[in-house]
């Protein structure tokens, strides 16, 4: 049974706001009557923030459902040799710009913060305008951009290439897809997964239809979510009432976002610049049609053909994992972010060994912020 880990203490609902009290207290009961015992997945950081810090994760497992994170944090699926190539790019006195999480990730032997330390040129940045920026105050110096994110962050990207961009800017294009990732997870088959939560906010770009293939194939019931403690709960007891009924469909729990078509405009914008290709993701092995690249007409935009040349360096090598890290195997949900040995011990976000500590949408850092 899925609550053995389940500590037993009263459930505390004052973290609650008062309106959602009792309906929260309704959903629970209603989980609880349905009388199944399942194992969902979802993909989203800040699910995995609101599950921890409401305590939610140990609310159902009291009504035998577990809930593990999957590859959802941008920063944690990006693969060594992607960080690789933005620090070669750094030394090579070129000017790196990406947000905040990304600095501290660990390459091999250092990070960017590392290299910022050093006097390098890595900036970090809260958006693509804020890289445009540095670029267009330093026309004598070349900047990329280390784009990362999923289908949420890309119609940024997009957009920013569409309206010319200057020359001395380009991007390091790292952007990824939910929906074959969802798929690649399901065919590995690794970790029983009765039930998928999807990402509010990824859907809200992409929309509900989406997501109907994976149903389809691998009749796997799916619910996209919003973020409060009340969606996480209602997803909860609207997959487990599939999995009552026998169904294997995908529901919208964020009707106030999430539409079925998703966002027209965003999509297009991503159509246009964007191109999909085989990717390989931290934890996994190469994702048909998981990863976005530019098109060619947008090759002046590409860093990784602008600086081609300098990258070749990097080409055939293989970049291990560090030591001991287990954020692979926390990314596949076949464990907790606990049942690494290094969790909390050597691993912590003042020293992260692997990603997954590092970001604050990465399982560990959240486990570790919230543990109790």
């Amino acid at each position: 049974m899925y609550n053995k880990e389940y500590s037993g203490r009263e459930i505390d609902f004052r973290t609650f706001k008062l309106r959602d009290r009792k309906l929260a207290k309704r959903i629970i009961k209603n989980i609880k009557e349905l009388g199944i015992e399942a194992r969902f997945m979802h993909v989203c950081g800040t699910h995995q923030d609101t599950l921890i810090r409401f305590g939610l994760n140990e609310i159902l497992k009291s009504c035998n459902i577990d809930i593990r994170q999957g590859p959802g944090c941008p920063v944690c699926v990006t693969t060594p040799k992607e960080i690789e190539e933005a620090m070669l790019l750094a030394r090579k006195n070129i000017t790196i710009a990406t947000f905040g999480d990304m600095l501290n990730v660990p390459g091999e032997k250092q990070s960017l913060q590392n290299l910022r330390e050093k006097g390098y040129s890595v900036k970090m940045v809260y958006s693509i305008e804020d890289a445009i920026e540095i670029a267009n105050k330093n026309r004598t110096k070349d900047v990329v951009f280390m784009a990362i994110g999923f289908e949420t962050t890309a119609p940024s990207t997009a957009s920013v290439l569409l309206n010319n961009p200057p020359e001395n800017f380009s991007i390091l294009c790292c952007h990824r897809l939910i929906p074959p990732a969802v798929n690649a997870l399901l065919e590995m088959g690794e970790v029983r997964i009765d039930g998928m939560i999807e990402p509010g906010h990824v859907s809200t770009i992409i929309g509900v239809k989406s997501y109907e293939k994976i149903s389809s194939i691998h009749k796997m019931p799916q619910v996209i979510a919003g973020f409060e403690p009340i969606d996480l709960l209602m997803a909860a007891y609207m997959l487990a009432l599939q999995i009552k009924k026998g169904e294997a469909k995908v529901e919208n729990e964020y009707t106030r976002l999430v539409r079925y078509e998703g966002n027209k405009i965003a999509l297009e914008k991503i159509e246009e610049v964007f191109e999909p290709f085989d990717i390989s993701w931290r934890g996994f092995p190469v994702i048909p049609k998981s990863g976005l690249k530019l098109r060619e007409k947008f090759s002046q935009y590409d860093a990784r053909k602008k600086y081609e040349d300098l990258l070749v360096e990097l080409e055939g090598r293989e970049f291990k994992k560090p030591s001991g890290c287990k954020c692979d195997e926390v990314l596949r949900g076949l464990i907790t972010s606990q049942e690494c040995p290094l969790f909390g011990k050597i691993c912590t976000p003042s020293h992260p060994i692997g990603p997954c500590m590092v970001s604050k949408e990465g399982s560990c850092n959240i486990e570790f912020r919230y543990s109790r």
